[in-house]
C-alpha cells in the first residue's frame, strides 16, 4: 500500500503567512506542519510516499525533506500540482506512483493522533472500495459532512449550511485502485474544483464506502484559528 500526502493549494486562508511560503511548511508547535502527515503514514507501516505540491514554495519541500532519510525512508517522492484544482485532481496526479496499489491519502495540513496502523489493516482486508475517517466537530459546516443512517453513510455533502450530522470527513482517506478512474469521470464544482466528496459519494452509490471514527483529537491547520488550535493540541500531547 502507497501513501499520499497532499501538500499543494495557496494557503490564502492564512495570508500574509503563505505570501512568501506554503502552507505545508509553516510550524506547528516545533516542527513543520509537513512533518505529522508523513509521520502519520510511516506509524501506520507505509513507507512508499509521495508528496503532492505546487506554487513557488515547491523546491522548499525537496530542501526540507530530501529524499526522506531523516524519516527512515529508502526515498521519498515528488510531483507537482498546477493551480488550485481541488483535492481529487491533486491525488490524480499519483495515479503512476500508486501503479494499481491501494493508497492512503492524507491532506497535508491534518493533525492526527490516533495510530492509523490498524485502520490500514482492515483496508488491506477490504475487498475493494475506499475507508474514510469521522470525527465529531463544533463546526462541521466547514467540511465534507456525512448523513448517516443505520450505521451506514447515505450521502456526504461539501460544506453544507445545514449539516445532516455533527461530524466531519476528516483528510485522511484510503482507496482502491479504481479511484483513479473515477476522479477522470469528475465535473468540476461550482468552485471551480475536483471534489473529493465527489469521489466518496462514487463509493457510496456503489455500497463500498466504509468508515471509522476517530478517538483521538484531529484538526486541520488551514485557518488562523485552525492552527493555534493544532499548535495547542500538539503542545499539550507532547505535555504530558
Amino acid at each position: 500500500m502507497k501513501g499520499v500526502v497532499l501538500a499543494g493549494g495557496l494557503g490564502t486562508r492564512l495570508s500574509p503567512l503563505t505570501q512568501v511560503t506554503n502552507k505545508h511548511l509553516l510550524p506547528v508547535y516545533d516542527k513543520p506542519m509537513i512533518y505529522y502527515p508523513i509521520e502519520t503514514l510511516i506509524r501506520a507501516g507505509i513507507r512508499d510516499i509521495m508528496i503532492v505540491t505546487g506554487g513557488n514554495s515547491a523546491g522548499d519541500f525537496l530542501r526540507l525533506l530530501g529524499n526522506g532519510n531523516d524519516f527512515g525512508l529508502k526515498d521519498l517522492y515528488y510531483t507537482y500540482q498546477r493551480g488550485e484544482g481541488g483535492i481529487a485532481e491533486a491525488l490524480s496526479l499519483a495515479e503512476y506512483f500508486a501503479d494499481g496499489e491501494k493508497v492512503v491519502v492524507i491532506l497535508g495540513d491534518n493533525i492526527i493522533e490516533d495510530d492509523m496502523a490498524g485502520f490500514v489493516k482492515k483496508f488491506k482486508k477490504q475487498k475493494n472500495g475506499a475507508r474514510i475517517f469521522l470525527k465529531e466537530v463544533a463546526d462541521p459546516e466547514r467540511f465534507g459532512v456525512p448523513e448517516i443512517r443505520n450505521g451506514k453513510i447515505v450521502r456526504i455533502d461539501e460544506k453544507p449550511k445545514k449539516p445532516k450530522s455533527q461530524y466531519a470527513v476528516t483528510g485522511i482517506y484510503m482507496y482502491d485502485e479504481h479511484v483513479f478512474k473515477i476522479i477522470k469521470t469528475l465535473k468540476p464544482s461550482e468552485r471551480g474544483e475536483l471534489e473529493i466528496s465527489d469521489v466518496n459519494n462514487h463509493y457510496v452509490k456503489d455500497g463500498t464506502l466504509e468508515f471509522d471514527v476517530l478517538k483521538g483529537f484531529w484538526t486541520d491547520a488551514g485557518t488562523f484559528e485552525s492552527l493555534f488550535h493544532a499548535n495547542s493540541l500538539v503542545h499539550e500531547k507532547r505535555r504530558k
